[in-house]
């Protein structure tokens, strides 16, 4: 590419320079598509499923998440799109793609991605698997003992549970739910010669999609062989203990996904408990988006198919078996530690190892934990500290994810058995968790705690915890602001991080807030926190302003943001003017980036990496360098609409030197210099696999991490920084 101008995707290959862009910054050309982009960031998953310096089974976990990830794409996304084309919507996104193109674009861009996922699985992963004595077999291969053991298992377990169901002008077509596997069974009367259809779903809810036949253990081996057939082999190779007196032709696996975004109207529920229940329900019977076939099913059998089930042709996916790539995590959960990650113990910081010392150490210095790198366990503590001290009077908390036994919960709980007054906000409209949440929600009033199921018409994001205490000197607010969600498992494959304060002004923005959350409180401004959609985008656009300023009158400008995606509009055009100013912008955007990098006189003062390895990059960190007295925020909240207008979301600031030293010298430097994990955005929307420049060392951030860890806690002394431009 020519360091000047750049031929930009939509323009007609229209040349960029230097004049009249400040007018310009609408055009659609510098925008990236965000479904595209969001495409892309998967892209970036599949590759690590076949990098083969990754453990087998870890590889076989991402290959989990890339289709999982991509489940979930379809049952949101493309459902959205899907429903705005049957509206006539007619606005577009920035880059300016009606909804009928994106979905062509999108089909386009995701046939060779789903090709080489099966490439990677049958060409790579399943033999590879097969040579570390992981056998996947098919049925017809298996010796005759491996068939008799499962044909008993169909018979005694299987069998009764299947219910065929024919569809014909007698028998309506049977409904599918969402991501269930059926089989399409072709049968034939030997009296009429009749051919008929009939469809049996394969039931993965209640038994293992991979059926393990009792292994062995070979000589000189150290691991039992483990022998494993999936299921839908299993039913298909014994269909004709479903059809007696019928032969039984040729059966297809198929896979519908559904639309599982959830539209509420809570102005006319009257309990919002209720409706989000009721649409949980409706979930599973949203309007068909996609239907996944192996290549081998004939025509007629998809063109039943998609008549019966109203989906047009450009909605059939196929792929190679196994469909239902996400099960495939089953597999991580086998004991054989030689193919997965090596364990590790996080770390707990000096001043957080002894449990009745934790409010004594947060009064006397702001702390900051940064996991999985470091223990969750000390937010517990807080909360568990808190829930027996006799003099802590109030616990306030927001809750978005927190899991299945969760002893964050469990802390709240024994609050109240203490007599503490609690309150906990649940956002029940927490995507793919509201069944969990409302569990929670529930079990959480029967014990007495205050809860608040949200914001009407906004979902509560922000990480938010406030304990109130009383002291010599009179009541001290203590509180916890975090990037990540207060749930124990996923801070151990999340980077999040989670900071502590008893600062008085901090402490009482945060009251402000949950008043404002809890009650009918119209909080006019906050002193130290940014939130959102109260003032966040504004405040966010006045720094990269005063960047700016600064820049032109002294020089040194510079701009860090490392979060999740960039997509707002707003920001991308600020960050646009910054570059124009000769502002150094670095980004470390994980997954969706709509902002375009690298385009002379637009953003080639811009770079854009995005980190995808062992854990999920989670942290937002947001550094305006301010003329050498550097600001830094961390939060909950990505730069995209959604959380910047729909959400309550908080940015914090650290104001503390050691923290500030911390982020800067070490965990910032430590991500922007990865050259294995990190793959760099170029101007055409593509990103291209980072890789050491010539004399560079191999520098993997999170392995540093990991081999370092707790190194940033203020008196561990100083970190090693690695080698960087």
């Amino acid at each position: 590419m020519d360091k000047k101008t750049a031929d930009l995707p939509h323009s007609g290959g229209q040349k960029i320079g230097n004049e009249g862009l400040l007018d310009r910054f609408e055009d659609p050309s510098f925008f990236i598509n965000r479904e595209l982009s969001w495409i892309e960031f998967n892209k970036r998953v599949l590759e690590e499923a076949a990098d083969q310096e990754n453990p087998l089974l870890e590889r076989v976990k991402f290959l989990s998440i890339f289709s999982n990830n991509l489940d979930e794409f379809f049952m949101i996304r493309v459902a959205g799109l899907q429903r705005q084309v049957e509206r006539g919507v007619l606005t577009s996104p920035p880059d300016g793609m009606s909804p009928s193109r994106q979905l062509q674009e999108i089909h386009e861009a995701l046939i060779p991605l789903i090709e080489q996922q099966m490439d990677v699985w049958n060409g790579e992963l399943l033999p590879s698997l097969g040579s570390q004595g992981i056998c996947i077999h098919r049925y017809e291969e298996l010796d005759p003992e491996g068939r008799e053991y499962l044909k008993g298992y169909f018979r005694k377990e299987l069998f009764p549970v299947l219910t065929p169901l024919a569809f014909d002008r007698s028998h309506p077509f049977p409904f599918i739910s969402n991501l269930s596997i059926s089989l399409s069974v072709e049968v034939e009367d030997p009296v009429s010669g009749e051919e008929r259809f009939a469809r049996v779903k394969i039931p993965t809810h209640h038994f293992p999609r991979l059926i393990r036949i009792p292994g062995h253990v070979t000589p000189g081996s150290l691991h039992e062989e483990v022998d494993l057939v999936f299921l839908e082999d299993v039913i298909r190779a014994n269909l004709g203990s479903l059809f007696p007196g019928l032969r039984v032709g040729d059966a297809y696996p198929f896979r519908v996904t559904r639309d599982a975004d959830l539209e509420i109207e809570e102005d006319e529920a009257s309990d919002l408990l209720t409706a989000v229940e009721e649409g949980v329900e409706m979930r599973r019977t949203g309007s068909p988006v996609r239907i996944e076939v192996v290549p081998d099913m004939p025509g007629k059998t998809r063109a039943i198919l998609g008549r019966k089930m109203g989906i047009p042709r450009h909605m059939f996916f196929p792929q190679a078996a196994p469909l239902g790539v996400a099960d495939l995590m089953e597999l991580c959960s086998l004991e054989r530690p030689d193919l997965k990650d090596p364990p590790f113990l996080p770390s707990v910081p000096r001043s957080f190892q002894n449990e009745e010392s934790i409010f004594e150490s947060i009064r006397n210095k702001d702390a900051m934990l940064f996991h999985p790198y470091e223990s969750f366990t000390p937010v517990v503590s807080f909360l568990r500290q808190a829930a027996r001290d006799p003099q802590v009077l109030a616990i306030k908390m927001t809750l978005y994810r927190v899991g299945a036994n969760s002893p964050v919960v469990s802390a709240l709980l024994e609050a109240r058995e203490h007599g503490k007054a609690v309150a906990a906000l649940i956002e029940l409209k927490a995507r793919f968790d509201e069944e969990n949440n409302i569990g929670w929600a529930r079990a959480l009033e029967r014990a007495g705690v205050h809860v608040v199921y949200g914001v009407s018409g906004l979902k509560v994001h922000a990480k938010v915890c406030l304990i109130v205490r009383k002291e010599k000197n009179g009541m001290v607010r203590y509180v916890h602001l975090g990037t990540g969600n207060y749930n124990a498992a996923s801070s151990r494959i999340y980077t999040d991080i989670g900071f502590f304060s008893a600062d008085a002004v901090l402490a009482e923005d945060v009251s402000d807030l949950f008043n404002s959350l809890t009650g009918y409180a119209r909080i006019d401004g906050y002193r130290t926190l940014l939130v959102a959609p109260h003032s966040m985008r504004n405040e966010i656009l006045a720094r990269i302003d005063r960047e700016i300023s600064m820049h032109r009158e002294q020089g040194g400008g510079c701009i860090i943001f490392k979060m999740n995606a960039l997509v707002d509009r707003d920001c991308i055009n600020a960050l646009y003017r910054a570059s124009r100013a000769g502002v150094r912008v670095i980004l470390q955007v994980r997954g969706i980036c709509c902002l375009r990098p690298g385009v002379s006189g637009l953003s080639e003062n811009i770079t854009v990496t995005s980190l995808v390895g062992r854990f999920l990059e989670h942290a937002r960190i947001y550094y305006f360098r301010n003329g050498g007295s550097g600001e830094i925020f961390l939060g909950s909240a990505d730069l995209m609409p959604r959380n910047l207008d729909r959400r309550v979301e908080v940015l914090f600031p650290v104001k503390d030197q050691d923290l500030k030293n911390a982020i800067l010298e070490t965990i910032l430097p430590v991500h922007i210099s990865d050259n294995e994990k990190t793959s760099v955005l170029g101007h055409d929307g593509k990103y291209v696999r980072n890789k050491p420049a010539e004399g560079k060392k191999p520098w993997n951030a999170q392995k540093w991490l990991l081999a370092h860890r707790g190194c940033w806690q203020p008196g561990s002394g100083k970190c090693q920084n690695p080698e960087r431009d």
